[in-house]
């Protein structure tokens, strides 16, 4: 489809997929995206390295990039979420999905790159990505790189102000938020009480377990603070750099022009999710197809969970 430089990116959020619902995302700002419905309360931040889009005044670069713990990351989703029914840790996930096939679009050595991710990067993520509309989720607790447990009645807001900050190089303009590992207030004792380490990656570890996941429980009316961030998705040049040996998969090479949707899917029951998702979608000053980010919050979803 052309050379990653005729693409720009574009990044909203709204509460379905009609995109007249939608409002354009800060990028790079510390003004996050509130979003509200019937089931979840949630603020969202997105950051991306070497940001090339729109509008078109938005910093190409955040505080964030320059935090020690994210030097080497590519971009950031973080969010906070408040339920408004409580949900188990065993009926969340996050990942990715599509509404057609991408088997035919599957850039060679795919399965190899996807073989490494499953073993290095998040051994939870599971799926089926030959099949009518394909999708790969894990189980946020497993696959969500910082986790936080809010204490009880504190909001999105006050995680946020509680959270550590990011500060400019130049000591000029807006601080960060960057989210850490851990609890707030009694979010101490609901991790120490599920058996939940207090470690980022045995965290990660611990959640891949069936039984830890079940008996953990998103309360009512309690906030959690999640970032999820890797150094491997380049959206800058549309790319895929994994290592390990393996050359970068162009993206703009194979898509197809669908979105990328980045999904957290609260399944309340077997025919329900409420979703904070992200996907590449397409709009170009020149009327040429280009990735854009958005943010949902609620969409059906095919039943995979018992």
């Amino acid at each position: 489809m052309g050379d990653h430089s005729n693409y720009i990116l574009k990044v909203t959020a709204g509460h379905s997929y009609d995109p007249t619902t939608h409002e354009d995302v800060h990028v790079n700002s510390s003004k996050p995206i509130s979003i509200s419905s019937e089931h979840i309360d949630a603020r969202i931040h997105v950051r991306i390295k070497d940001y090339r889009g729109l509008p078109k005044t938005s910093p190409s670069n955040s505080p964030y990039f320059s935090h020690p713990s994210h030097t080497y990351d590519r971009y950031s989703i973080a969010f906070t979420f408040t339920p408004k029914r409580h949900i188990t840790g065993q009926d969340l996930v996050f990942g990715n999905d599509f509404d057609h096939p991408i088997r035919d679009r599957l850039p060679p050595l795919f399965d190899k790159a996807l073989g490494l991710v499953k073993y290095w990067v998040d051994p939870g993520l599971d799926g089926d990505v030959l099949g009518d509309e394909p999708y790969l989720y894990g189980p946020l607790l497993s696959s969500i790189n910082i986790f936080r447990v809010g204490g009880k009645g504190e909001d999105g807001k006050e995680l946020e102000e509680d959270a550590p900050k990011a500060k400019p190089k130049d000591g000029k303009g807006e601080e960060e938020v960057v989210f850490e590992e851990g609890a707030e207030e009694d979010g101490h004792e609901v991790r120490k009480e599920s058996g939940m380490p207090n470690d980022a990656r045995q965290r990660q570890k611990w959640a891949l377990q069936e039984a830890n996941r079940t008996g953990f429980k998103f309360e009512e009316g309690r906030t959690y603070a999640c970032d999820f961030f890797n150094p491997y998705l380049d959206f800058n040049e549309f790319a895929l750099k994994l290592g390990y040996g393996l050359p970068a998969i162009s993206i703009v090479s194979h898509w197809d022009g669908q979105p990328l949707r980045y999904v957290c899917d609260f399944f309340c029951s077997s025919l329900l999710s409420v979703r904070v998702s992200g996907f590449i979608r397409t709009i170009s000053p020149l009327q040429r197809p280009i990735p854009c980010l958005t943010l949902l919050t609620q969409h059906p979803l095919p039943q995979i969970c018992a």
